[in-house]
């Protein structure tokens, strides 16, 4: 590797930039849609308190 190239010849900084430019990753996107959409399978990124919902619920 020279002057910041691959063997290849690919300007590695210049990758980097690309990869800070393109906006979420897949795991930050799929946590996205979960949060936004409230789908199916997804209470790893909900924020809510199982807790307080079932002590919610029971006082119906």
């Amino acid at each position: 590797m020279k002057n910041g190239k691959t063997a290849a010849g690919t300007d590695i900084a210049a990758v980097k930039r690309a990869n800070a430019q393109s906006g979420m990753s897949y795991n930050e996107a799929k946590e996205y849609i979960a949060r936004t959409t409230g789908g199916h399978g997804t209470e790893i990124y909900s924020n809510t308190d199982p807790e307080q919902i079932r002590k919610k619920n029971q006082s119906k």
